[in-house]
């Protein structure tokens, strides 16, 4: 057998858990168990999809998945990591070291050299920008973010005390929302069930991409600035719509509260505290899922962070890297079993409404770090991993990948789908409405 997702930890196991999760809750939501429900999930396909940015291709070439500023660099005492691929980020970062935003990845590794990592990690906290000191897994466990992160279950669900808001509003053509315990049964579960999706990058958007895999009505909604990297929405982005608005102008805010107000469910990538602080009201009934960085307790529950970050400050960038040098998982496979982690936990709440208060739903990379860590079946002499190869660029290729247009993807981790229903078209282009077709034939691109 290949030796897929190869590394120290578990991490073909954390995935296959992850995968199982969601088919387990699309099988009680379908009130029945169908053949993909109960298929295992195949590793070549289950790699692909989580190391989605190592076999996606624009005009037949790869992507770099991390900018130039984004990555290990040595600092005075040990290791940071840093991630700078947003132009917010970077210039927070380069404002942080006292250097021009157009510095060298190696000016700007000469001056992180003479400064401390702990006072990096702070000072980048405050500032806004994005750093984490390099730990080991027992500096992790002692410390009070990582005991936060590892209390708790994996999704952390619960019921809203919703105060009653009264008669709902209807955005104008859409129709009224889905009764709240009609979903359908057997093979595509989610079919009329609506999602607005306020997340970014890849745990959010995995979430939201498989709800729309399962018949979900998704929506995504982004600010105008920064715009999204046009690879990673177009590896994330399948099966959805895609549309910006300005939640801090009066007109976009309107316009966001309309479709949550018809929405069965919204999805949000946010530091909590942040959907209100935008003025945005969840509706009784509505059924939230949020996915953070380090939770919603402990005293980095504010902290921006990513998969790469979580790696490094959990300890496990040192447990896969090699004589003290820091190395990374084969895959993003934190921001992946999270997404579908939530995913699953949407789901069930779905099948679970009625017409009282609604849901929440939560996830943190840090708890699935955590959940990593402590599985068995560590491998510290383990080959390297095994990268699935990109089909060939025709749509309908056998294999792990599939191409349409100028656009090569990873397929659909769950069993039983082939392809995603429509592939990723480009980012912002959709209407702010439900339902609405896209502008163009996404096949095209």
């Amino acid at each position: 057998m290949e030796p897929w997702l190869a590394a120290h930890l578990p991490v073909l196991d954390l995935a296959l858990d992850a995968v199982r999760a969601v088919q387990r809750a699309s099988a009680r939501a379908g009130r029945r168990g169908t053949a993909r429900d109960l298929a295992p999930p195949d590793p070549a396909r289950l790699a692909a999809a989580l190391a989605s940015d190592r076999v996606f291709a624009l005009d037949g070439r790869p992507v770099s998945g991390f900018a130039p500023l984004s990555g290990f660099f040595a600092s005075a005492d040990g290791w940071v990591r840093t991630h700078a691929n947003y132009p917010h980020h970077r210039s927070r970062l380069t404002t942080l070291a006292g250097l021009p935003d157009d510095v060298g990845r190696a000016a700007f590794a000469r001056r992180l050299a003479e400064l401390p990592g702990q006072e990096l990690e702070d000072r980048a906290a405050d500032a806004g920008a994005i750093v984490a000191r390099v730990r080991t897994e027992e500096e992790w466990r002692a410390s009070p973010a990582g005991r936060a992160a590892a209390c708790g279950p994996l999704v952390r669900t619960g019921r809203r005390a919703d105060e009653p808001t009264g008669r709902r509003r209807r955005a104008p053509g859409a129709t009224a929302r889905r009764p709240p315990t009609d979903l359908p049964r057997g093979d595509v579960p989610l079919a009329g069930v609506r999602v607005l999706d306020l997340t970014r990058v890849i745990a959010g958007p995995v979430a939201t991409r498989t709800l729309a895999l399962l018949g979900a009505d998704v929506l995504r909604v982004d600010p105008p600035d920064p715009a999204e990297i046009e690879w990673q929405h177009l590896d994330t982005g399948q099966g959805k719509r895609s549309t910006v608005l300005d939640l801090r102008d009066p007109h976009g805010r309107r316009t966001a509260q309309d479709l949550l107000d018809t929405a069965d469910v919204l999805v949000t990538g946010y530091r909590p505290g942040a959907v209100e602080a935008l003025g945005l009201r969840v509706p009784t009934g509505v059924v939230t899922g949020r996915v953070s960085a380090w939770g919603d307790t402990g005293p980095w529950a504010g902290r921006r962070g990513f998969d790469s970050i979580v790696q490094a400050a959990s300890g496990i960038a040192l447990l896969e890297g090699q004589d003290g040098t820091p190395g990374a998982l084969p895959a993003q496979a934190l921001d992946h079993a999270s997404g579908y982690l939530l995913a699953a936990g949407i789901v069930d709440a779905l099948a679970l409404r009625d017409d009282g208060p609604g849901h929440d739903v939560s996830v943190s990379l840090a708890r699935t770090a955590t959940w990593l860590l402590d599985l068995p079946g560590r491998d510290p002499r383990h080959p390297a991993a095994a990268v699935p190869h990109r089909a060939e660029a025709f749509a309908g290729a056998a294999g792990e990948t599939v191409t349409h247009g100028r656009v090569t993807t990873a397929r659909p981790a769950l069993p039983g789908y082939d392809d995603y229903a429509r592939p990723a078209h480009p980012w912002g282009v959709d209407a702010p409405v439900w339902g609405a077709a896209t502008p163009q034939d996404p096949r095209s691109i």
